[in-house]
């Protein structure tokens, strides 16, 4: 493992892994699978892209891992009028106490270390565009200048799957820059009624700091020395290249797949099993971590044809019996 921490270390901050999602679980009711793959996508140093309808808690969602991890956090909400400033920042003209003028950077809530783009698709690209270069290098450059961004910095963007009027669709090359497309389902019966209970009686429990960012970074750099095995990552590469028209004997793949995923998806899946694992106190990544975010990773990197619509199919359908055959979970 990391040369830096002593093997106790690492136990203790893979322990407390465990103690932020009992966190989260006491103030958000139910959306385990969402959960975990929140803060896979955290701790893989990477940014998640999470889709639902309105009133499945996204935002208190967001907001206690925040709070559970002591970071900083920012929400943005995104509209068809918003400007690449008001993301990034801006220069503002300021008068010194001798008279003089000049310009200073004002830095836009992109300074932070968790930043919440809600309803991200409802905005124009040219500001969806400013994102771009802060999920990818972590930097922001404006007027020739470029600042480094906090360290951990998380992008958690939200878009809304039913109402499309007045939405921009995201262009492929920034949906790929999200490692997991995070999709938030309708809570079961039980859940739903003790949703009903926490938010319409008294105040619900507050959420309490179980980790630090500076503890977010170590376990970040523990992530990429988690083991995984050449099978193991065979059975990736065999996965994402199965997805490609023309690389595949699948005829529903050749007729419904435009476009296959690319080896960013191969990269994202493979840090996120390891995440998954170390996430379970695991130092070596299984089947069952690939299998089960398999599908987050690929819902957003399939371009589909005209003939898919036709079929009736999503991305899911054509998907899952892939993964059936390259990432088996092993037995349980």
């Amino acid at each position: 493992m990391n040369e830096t921490l002593s093997q106790n270390d690492v136990d203790a901050l893979v322990e407390n892994l465990a103690g932020v999602r009992e966190a989260i679980g006491r103030t958000v009711v139910g959306q385990h699978d969402v959960i975990e793959q929140l803060l896979v996508v955290l701790l893989a140093s990477g940014h998640g892209l999470i889709e639902g309808v309105p009133g499945l808690a996204k935002t208190l969602l967001v907001r206690t891992l925040a709070q559970a991890l002591d970071l900083d956090f920012q929400r943005i909400q995104f509209t068809p009028d918003l400007m690449p400033g008001d993301v990034l920042g801006s220069d503002v003209l300021k008068i010194d106490a001798d008279g003089q003028r000049r310009l200073e950077f004002q830095r836009g809530p992109v300074f932070t270390n968790l930043l919440l783009a809600d309803e991200i698709n409802r905005t124009p690209a040219r500001t969806q565009a400013a994102l771009l270069e802060c999920m990818q290098e972590r930097t922001v450059t404006y007027a020739g200048r470029s600042q480094a961004l906090a360290a951990p910095f998380v992008v958690l963007a939200t878009q809304n799957p039913v109402e499309q009027t007045g939405t921009y669709a995201l262009p492929e090359a920034q949906l790929d820059r999200f490692l997991l497309h995070i999709a938030i389902d309708y809570p079961s019966e039980k859940e739903e009624r003790d949703v009903l209970l926490r938010t319409t009686g008294a105040r619900g429990p507050k959420v309490e700091s179980v980790m630090t960012g500076d503890d977010v970074i170590r376990v970040q750099a523990l992530v990429r020395d988690v083991v995984i095995s050449d099978a193991l990552l065979d059975g990736v590469n065999a996965l994402i290249r199965s997805t490609r028209p023309g690389d595949t004997a699948n005829d529903d793949i050749n007729a419904c797949v435009q476009w296959g995923a690319g080896p960013r998806a191969s990269q994202a899946l493979v840090l996120c099993a390891k995440a998954r694992a170390l996430l379970h106190g695991r130092y070596a990544v299984t089947r069952a971590d690939l299998a089960a975010l398999a599908l987050p990773a690929l819902r957003h990197r399939l371009v589909l044809t005209f003939e898919a619509d036709a079929r009736e199919q999503n991305v899911r359908d054509l998907v899952l019996p892939l993964i059936e055959q390259h990432l088996r979970a092993e037995p349980t």
